[in-house]
């Protein structure tokens, strides 16, 4: 039972998510969009339909007059979808509010309307990837990271295969003074297991601890993330192409300390940042790596993180799709291996908080580049981050881009994007506010920011929001 204080504390502070969402429907509701949105919070673990209310905060109660049958549209639904469907009735003062409390899907199913197995993307409903699709229909058996890696070993082939040293020093745990010691806490972690028959290392171990990858499987070594360095700005001439067989958790620091060297000078950036003069800064290096590694689809075979090194650019590409748009990698966060992300972040190699991308944005405005790009390919995704470029020699959509990002960041950390502020990003003097007015425009009329009504209207002092705000 939903009761009025319920809905007035999702009003004032409940973030819309995958099992939360607001729509106004004042006079009535699309009937077949109400069962994309029931199919869509079902696949994603169930949740809670709002009719009636204000979807942007502050939000607010307004009045729906939809489904005023409300007998009819629960039996219209479990006709339609096969799965029940509660709505409730609220008379709130402003008016009345339907909520619909939808039921998780399935374990291992998958559900769909007419064909579409869908899913939220920040306001939108999408159709479900191929590798969500399979996760879903793998569920209640072993995850491709809990299988074995290598079963029926001693506990001298398990000291001897995972460096166990490194991994108590990322844990910040003092290493056991026994054999015993070491394996009962990677039992604890859920990393190796004990049976009749021997000791099994699973995947996930193999994957953050091996001294080296090769010496478990093909299958494991071809996940080995790989380093391309190119002589010039395409793939004709290939100086070193290397693969990294340690472990991701093992060897992390000393990868991204090779990328980092291994990276030309910048030498635009020396006055501003004096201690680190290489094109691309580590910090940025380091975020995009771990998310390389972490949101990496286990499941494309003969694919691994690919961290190709160009002179004027660097790419760092994962197999698999993202779960969220691109335009949203800066303020939201969903990830692809939990369990994966979860022990890296406890080995302080990522923050799993999704404030990644937000510092690889914000190196790249201090150092003086161009924002970074986010491309979604067929089967893989891909960030790059370029060498420095003068405002007079970027492109249109490399301008746009950078408001975009610049006023995302801003949102963010509590702020608003300004012209001021976006001539500070690109640093250039006042006497140029008019060409960065001309680049908020591009950005407003592609649909990426709006101007921050709650501020001021003259053009001089406008504030910016991105257009999901």
């Amino acid at each position: 039972m939903i009761s009025l204080e319920t809905l007035d504390r999702w009003l004032a502070w409940a973030p819309e998510s995958e099992h939360l969402e607001f729509k106004e429907a004042k006079q009535q509701f699309d009937q077949a969009r109400l069962m994309r949105y029931c199919v869509a919070l079902a696949n994603e673990g169930g949740g809670y339909f709002v009719l009636g209310a204000t979807d942007k905060p502050p939000r607010r109660v307004v009045g729906t007059q939809a489904f005023r049958g409300l007998a009819e549209i629960r039996t219209r639904i479990l006709d339609t979808l096969r799965f029940r469907v509660e709505v409730e009735e609220l008379a709130h003062p402003d008016g009345r509010v339907l909520v619909f409390e939808i039921p998780p899907r399935p374990v291992g199913t998958p559900l769909h309307y007419e064909g579409a197995y869908l899913m939220r993307v920040g306001d939108e409903l999408v159709p479900m990837s191929p590798d969500q699709l399979r996760r879903i229909m793998d569920e209640g058996q072993p995850g491709w990271l809990d299988q074995p890696a290598r079963e029926n070993t001693s506990p001298d082939e398990v000291v001897a295969l995972l460096d166990t040293q490194s991994f108590f020093d990322l844990m910040q745990l003092p290493y056991p003074t026994t054999r015993e010691g070491v394996l009962e806490r990677l039992v604890q972690e859920r990393l190796i297991e004990q049976r009749p028959s021997g000791w099994h290392i699973s995947r996930l171990a193999a994957l953050l601890l091996a001294k080296r990858l090769d010496a478990f499987s093909l299958d494991l070594a071809r996940k080995a993330p790989r380093v391309v360095i190119y002589a010039g700005t395409d793939k004709l001439e290939t100086r070193d192409d290397k693969p990294d067989m340690r472990g991701y958790a093992v060897g992390f620091e000393s990868l991204v300390d090779f990328v980092h060297s291994a990276a030309p000078q910048n030498r635009f950036v020396e006055q501003v940042v004096r201690e680190e003069v290489k094109m691309f800064p580590r910090q940025a290096i380091r975020e995009l790596v771990a998310n390389a590694l972490i949101h990496q689809d286990f499941l494309s075979t003969g694919a691994s993180v690919m961290i190709e090194i160009f002179a004027d650019r660097l790419e760092i590409s994962n197999p698999g799709l993202p779960s969220i748009k691109v335009e949203r990698f800066i303020d939201e966060y969903r990830s692809r291996n939990v369990r994966l992300a979860e022990l890296m972040r406890r080995m302080g190699i990522c923050e799993e908080k999704g404030s990644g991308i937000d510092k690889v944005v914000s190196a790249a405005e201090v150092f003086q580049l161009p924002a970074p790009d986010f491309r979604v390919g067929e089967t893989r995704t891909t960030a790059i981050l370029f060498a420095h470029q003068d405002f007079a020699d970027m492109s249109k959509p490399d301008r746009v881009r950078a408001c975009y990002q610049h006023c995302c960041l801003k949102y963010v950390s509590n702020q608003r994007m300004s012209n001021q502020s976006l001539r500070e990003r690109f640093r250039l003097p006042e006497s140029k506010a008019v060409t960065v007015s001309q680049v908020i425009g591009a950005a407003k009329d592609a649909g990426l920011i709006k101007t921050d009504e709650s501020g001021t209207f003259s053009t001089r002092y406008a504030r910016y929001l991105p257009f999901w705000a």
